[in-house]
């Protein structure tokens, strides 16, 4: 017995990445990002109440990018 298997659908979610960033790419121009103010900045001496936990903070502090 011969088995013939059906013609696979071809379905929206099985865009190739090259197709996504195309989209991506033609959609950029409709999406206008507003200007916002630049953050103000404060002094670290002026922040408190911020309560890290141990675990986090050495969590964090083993991570190369950000302190270890």
């Amino acid at each position: 017995m011969t088995l013939y298997p059906a013609p696979r659908e071809r379905h929206e979610s099985e865009l190739s990445l090259a197709q996504l960033r195309g989209d991506g790419a033609r959609m950029a121009p409709h999406w206008v990002t507003p200007v916002s103010p630049e953050p103000v900045r404060v002094s670290p001496a002026s922040i408190h109440g911020v309560v890290v936990p141990a675990a986090s903070a050495r969590l964090i502090d083993a991570t190369v990018e950000y302190g270890g």
